[in-house]
């Protein structure tokens, strides 16, 4: 009897365990949080009341210029700097200390320094041109590329330091499994 009654609570747990991870997937799947009671389109336009940053400190009132598409960039780059943030804490917390590459350190310089400038910058520009008599459109649209282009490089910059990490960590489970293999006889 007691081998029925603690086959029924494994299974009972089994199934809840099971339907919770189920329904948890079937979300993620849909891309929403369970538990989250306000959804966000990712694709709708974002209001500057809202957003907050995680890693980057930037000034809301040079925002106000920058196109919708540009600001979800600049939270994806937040994004992006959070996790590398989030990377090194670990690695300090391991009591690990790695170099700092120069593409670390020029990375950190643009994102910290530079960028804040760039976008002081272009919101100058926005507002002499705005209230300027004549507004050239000329200045303007040149100005948004650069623009685009520098939050581009920094993306990909990002992009190429973390999968950097992402490919050492890798590289560092093959030589521990090698490692492991060759004591394993």
């Amino acid at each position: 009897m007691s081998i029925l009654i603690g086959v029924g609570v494994v299974t009972t747990v089994t199934v809840f365990y099971l339907s919770r991870k189920g329904w948890h997937a079937l979300h993620k799947a849909v891309g929403i949080t369970p538990g989250v009671l306000i959804y966000q389109d990712a694709s709708a336009p974002l209001l500057l009341s809202n957003i907050s940053w995680q890693q980057l400190k930037l000034n809301k009132k040079y925002l106000k210029s920058l196109a919708d598409e540009q600001l979800h960039q600049l939270q994806r780059i937040d994004e992006k700097v959070s996790n590398y943030e989030a990377y090194q804490k670990e690695l300090q917390a391991q009591k690990m200390t790695p170099a700092i590459s120069e593409q670390q350190f020029v990375l950190h310089k643009m994102l910290h320094t530079r960028l804040p400038e760039i976008l002081s910058s272009y919101y100058q520009l926005t507002t002499i041109s705005s209230k300027a008599k004549s507004v050239n459109n000329k200045a303007l649209a040149e100005a948004g590329k650069l623009l685009q282009e520098i939050l581009d490089n920094i993306e990909k910059r990002l992009d190429s330091l973390l999968e950097q990490m992402e490919q050492q960590k890798l590289q560092d489970l093959r030589v521990m499994k090698s490692y492991m293999d060759s004591h394993n006889h």
